[in-house]
């Protein structure tokens, strides 16, 4: 009976199936029924035009769906993936290189520390004394290597 209902509606019951499988892409976020709602709607609107019957309708979304959804991934990746390297996950350390800090403790035999925000780090180099002015040449392990700003 809906199949029926669903038929004898022709290119509005594609349209139809379109909007509402944008409104789940709400629902269910992740780009995946709105590539199948827009594909709806295209064959509602072919439909329209050409007056398909439903075998030719299905196989039409079939093949738009496939092509929306592969054309849409396309699309989404090659925007979500930034070709410059991106900074690595869980390396801190790595964002301080460049930056500029004052000691926390002086740095005797080599070895001192720096705060920064909310944590202190141990650095490395020349001995200078407490409040003195580093910059952050490179890090090694869980230790910043500092040398004159």
């Amino acid at each position: 009976m809906i199949a029926e209902a669903f038929i004898g509606l022709g290119a509005w019951a594609w349209i139809i199936l379109g909007v509402v499988l944008i409104g789940v892409e709400l629902l269910a976020p992740g780009s995946f029924f709105l590539w199948l709602g827009l594909a709806a709607i295209m064959t509602g609107m072919l439909d329209a035009l050409l007056g398909l019957s439903w075998q030719a309708a299905a196989l039409l979304f079939a093949l738009l769906s496939v092509g929306s959804v592969i054309l849409g991934r396309y699309v989404t990746r090659s925007k979500t993936q930034p070709e410059t390297e991106a900074a690595p996950l869980n390396q801190r350390g790595h964002s301080l290189i460049g930056r500029v800090f004052t000691l926390e403790t002086p740095i005797k035999d080599g070895e001192g520390r720096i705060r920064v925000d909310d944590s202190s780090w141990r650095v490395t180099g020349a001995d200078r004394f407490a409040g003195a002015k580093v910059r952050v040449v490179r890090i090694e392990g869980s230790t910043l290597v500092v040398d004159d700003p």
